[in-house]
């Protein structure tokens, strides 16, 4: 460490046989300031290294903090992949029970009959798109059903069952 020896107030007189213009107007010396005695504010090796190691530690900081971040990102980033390959697996299941089910002869079948391709008994029709809706009791709906809710009670049933429709 270098130190500085600050100069004694005897060392700031100025001598006899000093020739300098600092005389004033009147043959009175008109004393300069001695800047001796100011410290120097400059940039020294300690200082050098102060600034130096703290630029360094602070590089090192931020490069730590780029790091995890990345790490940060590709964490989320794997974790949405595997959200996306577990929603890819359940999609693909689905489609596999798809394509079993439309494998399957009945199916086939349903689907023929959708293009007039049913069995050699089978009558094809379709209802015409402005066709009216089928009345409640029409052949085949729910109200005529085996088991469906009636309103009749069970003594009328039995004398229709018995002596068959009353009109």
């Amino acid at each position: 460490m270098l130190r500085r020896i600050f100069p004694t107030p005897t060392d700031d007189a100025p001598k006899e046989t000093d020739t300098t213009p600092s005389e004033g107007a009147g043959g009175m010396r008109v004393a300069e300031p001695g800047l001796t005695a100011l410290p120097i504010v400059g940039i020294t090796r300690r200082r050098m290294a102060i600034a130096l190691g703290v630029l360094l530690a602070a590089w090192i900081v931020i490069v730590f903090a780029r790091q995890v971040s990345e790490a940060s990102a590709a964490t989320g980033r794997a974790e949405a992949m595997v959200a996306t390959n577990a929603e890819r697996r359940a999609q693909i299941a689905g489609l596999e029970r798809e394509l079993e089910q439309i494998q399957q002869r009945p199916f086939v079948l349903q689907q023929a009959r959708g293009y007039g391709l049913g069995g050699s008994r089978e009558i094809p029709f379709s209802l015409a798109g402005g066709a009216p809706p089928l009345s409640a009791n029409a052949p085949g709906s729910a109200a005529v059903r085996l088991g469906a809710p009636t309103s009749a009670s069970p003594l009328e049933r039995w004398l229709t069952l018995l002596f068959g429709p009353s009109s």
